[in-house]
């Protein structure tokens, strides 16, 4: 069963606790990319409208679906959220009723769904929204488990923010771990993911009826060598 670890203390906070994902540096690139695709769009996991909005301002249609209503919540205070449509539940089965352009899923989002089963419905749920020949992008991170005899890897440390994984092999699973100091308070946020490569990726889309259309190394279209992350895009036969 799909749950959400975002609750009332995360969602308001999330651009704070993750502040680099707001980085223009970083935002924009995405949203090149998202809106040269065209629309209308269907969001996976749309959050707090990190991304919605800037597509809609381009003039991208843009509807999600996010299971926590937390994160709804606090996308509905932001001034312009009559221009995006969100749907409550689990991207990797709830359906909105209507055909798209494009759909995507960012920032390792995937791996929220922690069993392949799920992994795989959320390809097909993407198909089933696409109209002939629309497209489903996803951004995620190329695995890096730990060496052998290891079970643990710090992916950030910074003086407000500790962040690590521990890994479980067998399972497929990576625990995220983290400690910030807000306010002069300790908060921690774990939660369980189902990393995955792009092969296994692939082969989902295979399942649901999509093919590889192109891969990057990154938002700019760097190619792809295999490290850190891949923007993947699959095309609907």
């Amino acid at each position: 069963m799909a749950e959400t670890h975002f609750d009332d203390w995360i969602a308001p906070r999330y651009a704070r606790l993750w502040p680099e994902l707001f980085d223009p540096a970083v935002l924009e690139p995405a949203v090149d990319f998202l809106a040269a695709a065209g629309g209308p769009a269907l969001e996976f996991g749309i959050g707090t409208g990190r991304l919605a909005f800037p597509l809609a301002r381009r003039g991208v249609e843009v509807h999600g679906i996010e299971l926590s209503t937390a994160m709804i919540a606090q996308l509905r205070t932001h001034p312009e959220a009559g221009s995006i449509g969100v749907t409550a539940g689990d991207f990797a089965t709830t359906t909105v009723g209507h055909r798209f352009r494009l759909a995507y899923l960012v920032r390792n989002t995937i791996t929220n769904l922690t069993s392949q089963d799920e992994q795989v419905a959320c390809f097909r749920n993407a198909a089933a929204h696409l109209e002939p020949g629309g497209l489903f992008v996803v951004e995620n991170y190329i695995p890096a488990p730990p060496p052998p005899g290891e079970s643990a890897r710090v992916f950030t440390r910074t003086p407000t923010h500790l962040g690590f994984e521990e890994y479980d092999l067998a399972a497929q699973i990576a625990t995220s771990n983290h400690y910030w100091t807000i306010d002069g308070e300790l908060r921690t946020f774990s939660s369980p993911h189902r990393y995955v490569w792009p092969a296994e990726l692939d082969l989902m889309a295979q399942l649901a009826g999509m093919t590889l259309h192109e891969r990057w190394g990154d938002w700019h279209r760097a190619p792809f060598t295999g490290r850190d992350s891949h923007i993947s895009v699959w095309r609907k036969d």
